[in-house]
């Protein structure tokens, strides 16, 4: 992979950044097994697309891209954003299935850069994708966006071959509950950002949004158009027996080969009825539905045969999505449209870490002699409680860490189970162990007993739950490793006592699954500690191939491990009194503030800028053209090998940049037409043509770029940043309320004089600071503004945006007198500006009658550092910043 790969998981991502294996992984590991085939083309084709505003694609499609990905979603403090691959996956549909009509495997074939893909590749006879997304990335926001803009596009594009009729399918109940989590009652069209609000580009998205879920077999009034199927996969299956076991149902269990010769349930024959006459197939954790062998795949073809016959057309699309579509050979599925890696998803901290023991660790593990399973490997699991011990005392008050233990069959599973009550009092009937054999399946003859149902119905619960504070659970013994979806967010430690073969149609991808959804928040680091014999080890490791990286350290009783610090009010703490420690802080109304006119009273002759001069570039500079952003980082190439350009794209990528500078999600339209304006009248002194070759290489110049962005940013802060003059109390925070956040793990100050528990830097110099302020008898108490306090103060900065300043510290003299604090190392541009927004606020503040004064202070790190042996107390340090 690419070093330049951002760490930010929003922005977007050149296909030249992404990972690809090396010569020396290609050649120790088959291309098809590494690669999707299609993924780069497809990648450079939605760029262009993209750096195009979507040319080609439909009203319908345009408008919602832009909404989704161009638009502002602010829900009260919080802003909402889809991460860069879940953007890329939806666009890679659309463009796709709309602009380049690659609906078959001929025109799909057109995107191979392998030279390896043929037609026999593909067994379906319909337009089929599959999406790899790395666990935990947001696998179901993709399929919310899909369903939506199938919906629309079917509403409103005349002749759309796409449905307002959805099947989505889980391998089994566990996806099924998962899934529902954010389905039932429409929750996530709701939640999300999906619809735009009646108005928008003159259509009524949100009335016109009427579908109906209906789960299993609870259908409820079925109509041609509008009907959302969530189902488990058997319920859909044409199969001999009119009950599907709760063990196949729940497990996902390989139905008979020959179950296209069998009778079909209620959903079944309703897919298969006169009542539908389009559908759009969308299947989650859909590792398996490859193999036309299987019952997943006929009956889905079943049902395109049956529409087919019907309506002379077949289904409208399916997409598959998982994070591992591999055929047992592990070569990926060719129908592979968009890859994000799990490499990408941990560097990108979407994930955790993935965390093995160091060599050193290792040696100390050691495999006993015996026929008692818990006596071999003791070492093993007394190495994983220690860990989890180190994680659960951290963030017990927030979240309860889950345990995973894997082993060989079911007897060794209650062994585990028995030891870990036994001989640690936090486990104590606080272990779940789930009853499967290798296969999955429910041990008593493989029939489904009362106590197979009565486990079952446990597992149930337990896999819907475990994350909940109510779940009584802190460690699960398992054999299997419910592969198919059972991707929990509170596992933090496992340890495999199995070892793994081909047979076991298991991937490292799918052990390192189950706890690699984090618990918290983006920015915060976590890691997935990985436990295990060497023979499980090594099948972990195996994944490097892929590009994945591991973390090693020192694990054990006085390891240091990176579990998150939970920073919250100290309530446990009888020697605070947080009454008398509490400090109380108000929230005003925003002062500074975007009013957004009407970009376009922009007018060109009105520009304040210095035209510049058109250079000269020999023919070798022109070959390749490089356009970067603000920041130096890359954005645009242009390769002109026999290739005429075309500027639109060039004056489009200004455009984006110069919106994205100022703040704007919408005028893209309106912006376009005046920067094209201005660079081929205004920015030369000259009229330039700008299908000239010289003249786009000019533009790929610094002062080019920067006179082009800089002007425009000008003109537009000048028309929509205010300043209202003033600002009202409107609230108040008292921080002993505050609620618990995580942070990363990093060093920290256990006080006496704060409500918190913890306090945390951003630098040696902050926590300095909080311990010069424990000293401190003029005060009462003081405290971190922390982000959980929500506390900031809007300015503007040096650049003409609106940003958030959120100062350091707050000190309490006495009920009447708090300081808001700000400590600074090294200045930079907007310092002064944030200083003078603080005087201001504390200004606004003091004019209200609330009995309190708030007064500000700037304290200089250059300034401590040469006064710091005179400074006694907090008076001193007024006297000497105030």
């Amino acid at each position: 992979m690419s070093s330049t790969l951002p760490t930010n998981p929003f922005v977007i991502l050149d296909p030249y950044s992404r990972w690809a294996p090396s010569k020396e992984e290609l050649f120790h590991k088959a291309y098809e097994t590494l690669l999707p085939p299609l993924v780069h083309k497809i990648r450079l084709a939605v760029k262009e697309w993209r750096d195009k505003n979507y040319e080609g694609a439909s009203d319908t499609s345009k408008f919602l891209l832009n909404y989704w990905f161009n638009t502002e979603h602010k829900n009260n403090d919080h802003v909402f954003q889809y991460y860069f691959c879940q953007r890329e996956a939806i666009e890679s549909i659309i463009y796709l299935y709309e602009v380049a009509k690659a609906r078959d495997k001929y025109e799909l074939m057109r995107f191979d850069s392998s030279g390896r893909v043929s037609t026999g590749h593909f067994q379906e006879n319909w337009c089929r994708y599959v999406i790899k997304m790395a666990t935990g990335s947001g696998k179901t926001k993709v399929i919310s966006l899909a369903i939506v803009w199938s919906y629309f596009h079917k509403l409103y594009e005349r002749n759309s071959s796409l449905s307002k009729n959805f099947l989505l399918i889980a391998p089994n109940i566990i996806v099924l509950n998962r899934l529902l989590n954010d389905f039932e009652g429409l929750k996530i069209f709701k939640s999300d950002p999906l619809i735009p609000s009646d108005g928008y580009m003159d259509k009524n998205w949100s009335s016109d949004f009427q579908i109906t879920l209906h789960i299993q077999d609870k259908l409820g009034a079925i109509s041609p158009y509008g009907n959302l199927f969530l189902t488990n996969i058997h319920r859909v299956f044409i199969t001999n027996e009119s009950k599907i076991s709760l063990e196949e149902e729940f497990l996902g269990k390989k139905p008979p080969s020959d179950a296209d010769k069998d009778k079909g349930l209620d959903l079944g024959r309703i897919l298969r009825s006169d009542l539908i006459s389009d559908l759009v197939v969308l299947n989650d954790e859909a590792h398996h539905i490859h193999d036309e062998d299987l019952a997943w795949f006929k009956s889905i073809e079943d049902i395109n045969n049956k529409m087919k016959l019907k309506y002379g057309k077949n289904i409208s699309l399916q997409v598959d999505f998982t994070a591992t579509p591999r055929h047992n050979n592990g070569a990926i599925f060719v129908q592979t449209i968009c890859d994000y890696p799990l490499v990408e998803a941990i560097k990108q901290g979407i994930v955790k870490s993935p965390v093995l023991p160091d060599e050193a660790s290792r040696s100390k593990l050691q495999e006993y002699s015996s026929d008692k399973f818990v006596e071999k490997y003791k070492d093993y699991i007394d190495l994983g409680y220690k860990e989890w011990q180190k994680q659960y005392n951290q963030l017990k008050n927030s979240k309860i860490p889950i345990l995973f233990i894997m082993t060989n069959i079911t007897q060794e599973a209650d062994q585990v189970k028995e030891y870990l009550e036994n001989y640690y009092p936090e486990f104590k009937d606080k272990v779940l162990v789930i009853h499967t054999n290798k296969q999955g399946e429910i041990v008593e003859n493989n029939k489904p007993s009362k106590v197979g149902k009565e486990e079952l119905e446990k597992l149930r619960k337990a896999a819907n739950e475990v994350d909940s504070e109510s779940s009584p659970y802190r460690a699960i013994c398992s054999v299997m490793m419910l592969k198919e979806g059972w991707d929990v967010r509170n596992v933090t430690t496992i340890v495999g006592l199995r070892p793994y073969t081909a047979k076991s149609n298991i991937l490292p991808e799918q052990t390192l699954g189950r706890g690699l959804r984090k618990m918290f928040t983006l920015g915060v680091d976590e890691e997935l500690v990985v436990i295990g014999t060497p023979a499980f080890i090594e099948f972990v490791e195996s994944i490097k191939s892929e590009g994945v990286e591991f973390g090693y350290r020192k694990m054990g009783k006085d390891a240091i491990d990176k579990t998150p610090l939970i920073i919250e009010p100290d309530k446990e703490n009888v020697k605070k009194d947080l009454e008398v420690l509490d400090i109380e802080i108000p929230i005003l109304t925003a002062r500074i503030y975007k009013e957004y006119k009407d970009i376009n009273k922009i007018e060109l002759e009105k520009l304040n800028f210095q035209p510049i001069n058109l250079k000269n570039f020999s023919q070798n500079e022109l070959k390749e053209i490089i356009f970067t952003d603000l920041e130096g980082k890359f954005s645009h190439k242009l390769i002109l090998d026999n290739i005429s350009p075309d500027y639109r794209s060039v004056v489009a990528f200004f455009t984006k940049t110069i919106l994205r500078e100022c703040r704007l999600f919408t005028g893209f339209e309106i912006l376009y037409p005046k920067v094209e304006k201005f660079i081929r009248f205004k920015l030369f002194g000259k009229e330039v043509d700008l299908n000239d070759l010289n003249v786009l290489r000019n533009l790929s110049e610094i002062e080019a770029k920067n006179t082009i962005i800089s002007t425009f940013k000008k003109a537009i802060d000048s028309l929509t940043v205010k300043d209202k003059g003033s600002a009202e109390v409107k609230n108040f925070i008292k921080l002993k309320d505050v609620k618990p956040i995580a942070v990363s793990n990093t060093k920290y100050l256990i006080p006496k004089k704060s409500v918190f528990n913890k306090i945390v830097g951003d630098s040696d110099f902050e926590l300095e600071f909080a311990a010069f302020l424990e000293q401190c008898d003029d005060i009462i108490s003081y405290a971190k503004n922390f982000y959980n306090v929500h506390f900031r103060i809007e300015y503007q900065g040096d650049d003409g945006n609106i940003h958030d300043f959120y100062p350091d510290y707050f000190v309490k003299i006495d009920n009447k007198k708090t300081y808001i604090v700000e400590l600074k190392g090294r200045e930079d541009v907007d310092d002064e500006r944030k200083i003078d927004r603080l005087i201001t606020w504390c200004s606004d503040v003091n004019s209200v009658p609330i009995g309190k004064k708030y007064l500000p202070l700037y304290v200089k790190q250059e300034e401590w550092e040469k006064y710091k042996s005179q400074i006694k107390s907090f008076n001193d340090v007024i006297n000497l910043f105030s």
